[in-house]
């Protein structure tokens, strides 16, 4: 009798394994690309966005009051935040080129880390210099105050800039005033139109400097722009051996020749008659002289 249970209990379980199961029919294939293509073609929604000043009660979580509260470096990148918001804001308004842009003397990089009062790199300083530049390339006359009040924000205390340098010009008698230094020495420069006079602390030329190549360099500004017997010049020098006086001669020759006729620059700059040896002295014991190494020509 027990085995005649078994036997039947094993035929029912046979039974219900045979038996195919219920189950809902799936989507055909065709049908189920179409409603993927339709929701594709579908533009989403951005969610709302939230208004926290509607709700009764307080949220359970406190709300940063930075967007970049949990990043490495909060104010700085807030800062840039600000920065490049301005920057969208104004795309559109007209800008000059770099060399026209008024000049700016931005925060140096231990100046900025005390302003924001964190360690920032000098890779990313440079990343928001570079947003200041553009922003102050906007044309100056539309500015907005807004962008002229963040810019002000990034100044330098006592910015160089500020005080725009009267331009010197020829006066009333005709005559443009140079002056140059070359090592030790020192040469101021009257030049006025006239036959090619030109008298060095009250003497000649020839009695000033003996060797030809002082003369020539001396009066390099107006040989090289063919002008030898378009101006008279005085010259008064002092300090240092006579090369470097002839090469003092030179630079104040050739800048007052800059306010006679500016068109000049291009061929004073190529040929070197307005460009500024940096080269430094610095005594360390009487009689010695030691000089730094530093740029042999920087330009103006």
């Amino acid at each position: 009798m027990a085995w005649h249970k078994s036997t039947s209990l094993a035929q029912a379980m046979r039974s219900l394994r045979l038996t195919p199961t219920l189950s809902k029919p799936k989507p055909s294939l065709s049908r189920t690309y179409a409603t993927e293509a339709e929701a594709a073609s579908v533009p989403a929604a951005a969610a709302p966005e939230i208004n926290f000043e509607a709700f009764t009660q307080k949220p359970a979580r406190i709300i940063p009051s930075s967007p970049s509260y949990f990043s490495g470096s909060p104010r700085f990148i807030d800062h840039v935040l600000q920065l490049e918001s301005l920057q969208a804001k104004y795309a559109s308004l007209p800008t000059v080129a770099t060399s026209d842009a008024p000049r700016m003397a931005w925060f140096k990089l231990p100046q900025f880390r005390d302003y924001v009062g964190e360690p920032v790199p000098m890779k990313k300083y440079k990343s928001l210099l570079k947003i200041l530049q553009r922003l102050n390339r906007i044309q100056p006359e539309i500015r907005p105050n807004e962008v002229q009040t963040t810019l002000s924000a990034f100044l330098r205390p006592g910015n160089p800039y500020a005080v725009e340098t009267i331009p010197r010009t020829v006066d009333e008698h005709g005559r443009a005033r140079g002056k140059g230094k070359r090592k030790e020495s020192t040469a101021v420069v009257q030049l006025v139109e006239g036959e090619g006079e030109v008298l060095v602390n009250g003497k000649s030329l020839v009695e000033v400097f003996k060797r030809v190549h002082d003369r020539e360099s001396a009066l390099w500004a107006l040989r090289c722009t063919q002008r030898l017997d378009k101006y008279n010049a005085w010259i008064t020098v002092r300090g240092g051996g006579v090369t470097g006086q002839a090469e003092a001669i030179t630079l104040a020759l050739g800048r007052a020749l800059l306010l006679h006729e500016p068109g000049l620059k291009p061929v004073l700059r190529k040929a070197g008659a307005i460009t500024v040896d940096a080269r430094r002295v610095e005594r360390k014991k009487p009689g010695r002289v030691k000089a730094r190494k530093m740029p042999t020509w920087v330009k103006r």
